[in-house]
């Protein structure tokens, strides 16, 4: 086999975060009857949720704002859009959304089917997520993926983040490889993509939403999970 060990993204790539996120939130504008506080309805909320989230993101990827403002900034300025302007409450949702939100279990279509095929050629599979380290454990265990990895590595744990080099230094270590002779699976092409690149490591490219475009060239590219057959 060319590749000797696997590295998978988690949110996005085999854990559906949209789906499982979508269910958060909806309970969430329904237990703090939101509505009633002029909220006309629960898309347009979530909407605008999802615009101050990715741009919160972006900022905590680059160094400009730490966990704690990600988790309720998200809510304070989606409050503040609708007149708003509740901290206690933005507080209150940013802690139950993280709270609920790992032990929801949609995947992605053939992602058990996937992992179980991967693994019975014995493949030794690990993870490289940026997310948080608790939440992602809580994910992969209430999702019923947690046992097809031999190595979990977060960005807490590797004090750093993807796409710099450091945390897939310390992912390929701690996994006793090499960047030759791994692959990394992943949704983000500046993420994951260029991360893997920087360090020599093959890359399996999934997103349907955004499509590869301009000089940067994934080593594959797919549509869907049960592609990953014909690949490894």
């Amino acid at each position: 086999m060319k590749y000797k060990h696997i590295f998978f993204d988690l949110d996005h790539t085999l854990w559906d975060f949209e789906t499982n996120a979508y269910q958060v939130l909806e309970e969430l504008y329904h237990t703090h009857t939101l509505a009633s506080r002029g909220v006309p309805s629960f898309e347009v909320f979530h909407r605008t949720y999802m615009i101050h989230n990715d741009k919160l993101w972006d900022r905590f990827r680059k160094g400009f704002i730490n966990r704690n403002d990600l988790r309720f900034k998200r809510f304070s300025m989606t409050l503040l859009d609708f007149k708003i302007g509740d901290d206690k409450l933005s507080h209150t949702m940013g802690t139950q959304f993280l709270e609920i939100l790992p032990y929801k279990t949609a995947l992605f279509p053939n992602a058990i089917e996937v992992l179980e095929y991967l693994a019975a050629k014995n493949y030794p599979m690990h993870m490289i997520t940026n997310g948080f380290e608790e939440t992602q454990l809580i994910k992969m265990k209430s999702s019923g993926i947690d046992h097809f990895f031999t190595h979990v590595v977060t960005s807490e744990l590797a004090g750093s983040l993807k796409p710099y080099r450091e945390i897939f230094d310390y992912a390929i270590k701690l996994a006793g490889a090499t960047a030759e002779s791994s692959i990394m699976i992943g949704d983000a092409l500046d993420i994951d993509i260029v991360g893997a690149q920087n360090v020599g490591m093959d890359q399996v490219y999934f997103n349907n939403l955004v499509p590869v475009t301009g000089t940067l060239k994934p080593t594959y590219v797919i549509q869907g999970l049960h592609e990953l057959k014909d690949i490894l």
